[in-house]
């Protein structure tokens, strides 16, 4: 399941010379214990429109990575999902923030699918569509399976601490607070190379 934002306020062609990935739930939008069902439950984090709106003024294309398996267990119709994903452009578009793509695992675990993260078919997908190189390509997320993703599909992963923080994050990824301080530190050209022992100093 994806969506194009193809619409002039929510594009960013496959020219863009890189892209960001994001995770949804505890990077963009609070994270719930069962996810977002409602509308009415949606909230962004503070900051993280702006923080898109920074990786956009600065010539990256934002796609968002995320499992939603709520829609495989019943507890949230796909047109609901959809709902909540218009909510969010919309209040990320109202602080200047863009997102080329949405792309959703809507499977459980059981159901053994190639897409439901850490499995890395979702970025493979977004990579095909848009023709970013892995290598080069940050990927946001807040969860080991995240991490785990990003690597399977030779991306550089990253950890915030605005979700589900790991209590051991692996010593090798970088790890910053929230989507803002991310999105200062790359603008700022200070993300560029490992180790991430480098990036924990980072205030």
């Amino acid at each position: 399941m994806s969506v194009d934002t193809n619409d002039t306020t929510n594009d960013t062609t496959s020219d863009t010379k890189a892209f960001i990935l994001l995770d949804r739930d505890g990077v963009i939008n609070r994270d719930l214990p069962r996810s977002v069902l409602r509308v009415e439950d949606f909230e962004l984090l503070p900051g993280a429109a702006e923080a898109i709106a920074t990786l956009d003024g600065k010539g990256f294309g934002v796609l968002v990575i995320t499992n939603q398996a709520c829609v495989g267990r019943g507890d949230l119709p796909a047109e609901g999902l959809e709902a909540i994903h218009a909510l969010m452009l919309e209040r990320l578009a109202a602080a200047g923030g863009r997102i080329a793509g949405i792309y959703v695992c809507p499977h459980t675990d059981e159901a053994g699918c190639n897409c439901r993260k850490p499995r890395p078919g979702l970025i493979e997908r977004a990579r095909d569509e848009h023709g970013f190189e892995p290598a080069r390509t940050w990927f946001v997320g807040d969860s080991e399976r995240d991490v785990l993703a990003a690597v399977a599909a030779g991306c550089r992963p990253v950890l915030l601490r605005s979700g589900k923080p790991l209590a051991s994050p692996p010593a090798d990824v970088p790890v910053f607070d929230d989507l803002t301080q991310f999105a200062r530190v790359l603008s700022e050209g200070r993300l560029d190379t490992p180790p991430a022992k480098r990036f924990a100093a980072v205030k």
